[in-house]
């Protein structure tokens, strides 16, 4: 079986209920959450949580931790219940890293399986989805909007196109991170080489400008991912003909995904935007 088989196949995964705990520590649905399968591997499955009331979208919440095993979707179970709080759909998804199987081609497979799962399931509506992701989780975030730009790829035909992206401290420059060495080499593993040919369908900034609205939110502070990363970004986006922009704000990596900060309530309002 080809590989786009093999993502049609897990796209349309049955979202059956499982009767034992996944590896987040959650059954099928617990506390409202119901857990969503897309493939047959324990890191191919999502959680999602309605609203009460109409929902004003779909916000996908992609975790980052450098692509790295080590981490996982609990990073993003504090965003999605406040998005939920806020009137949105949130789809808080899990995904192959390295470590567990992920890496280049694998981990784009899942992120791509992922998204495209949500047109199976019933009552979401896919007319508004925007994917919202911190570090690795807006490198991944940014690529899932570039989806149809990848001509000639297994991933240029998304059955649910996203509408907007929001990168959150996002790993955007493939080439610069590995030039820069970032996360001690974090986008080599993630790539399992050098730079080659492969970054064309990778790199964001490689498929620049996108048709779709990309709004970055980066901390002054940040000494994991630099600010550099999102204002070349939005630098050459623009000067592409693109919508993109940068949202600036106080304090380091992590302030982005405290839901208690300033930067989460400006994220919020961009939200409110897209």
């Amino acid at each position: 079986m080809d590989r786009r088989s093999m993502l049609t196949l897990m796209a349309a995964a049955v979202l059956a209920a499982c009767s034992s705990p996944d590896s987040s520590g959650r059954t099928d649905e617990e506390d409202g959450v119901e857990k969503i399968t897309y493939g047959p591997g324990p890191q191919q499955f999502a959680e999602l949580s309605r609203p009460t009331g109409a929902s004003k979208g779909v916000v996908v919440v992609i975790h980052g931790g450098f692509w790295k095993a080590q981490y996982d979707l609990s990073l993003g179970r504090p965003l999605a219940a406040s998005l939920v709080e806020e009137g949105w759909t949130a789809y808080n998804i899990e995904y192959r890293r390295v470590g567990d199987g992920g890496g280049y081609p694998a981990t784009f497979d899942d992120v791509a399986a992922a998204i495209d799962a949500l047109a199976t399931i019933d009552g979401v509506d896919t007319a508004r989805v925007i994917t919202l992701g911190h570090s690795a989780g807006g490198h991944l975030a940014v690529w899932a909007a570039g989806r149809p730009q990848l001509a000639g790829s297994d991933w240029a035909d998304p059955a649910v196109p996203v509408t907007a992206a929001i990168s959150q401290a996002g790993v955007l420059d493939l080439d610069a991170s590995t030039a820069a060495n970032l996360g001690g080499g974090a986008v080599q593993q993630l790539m399992g080489g050098s730079v080659d040919e492969r970054y064309d369908l990778a790199d964001p900034t490689r498929v620049i400008p996108l048709d779709v609205p990309v709004r970055c939110v980066h901390g002054s502070s940040d000494d994991t991912v630099p600010l550099s990363q999102s204002i070349d970004y939005v630098e050459r986006a623009t000067a592409a003909g693109a919508d993109a922009e940068l949202a600036e704000v106080e304090g380091d990596h992590f302030v982005v995904i405290d839901p208690s900060s300033t930067a989460w309530a400006r994220t919020l309002e961009i939200l409110e935007t897209l």
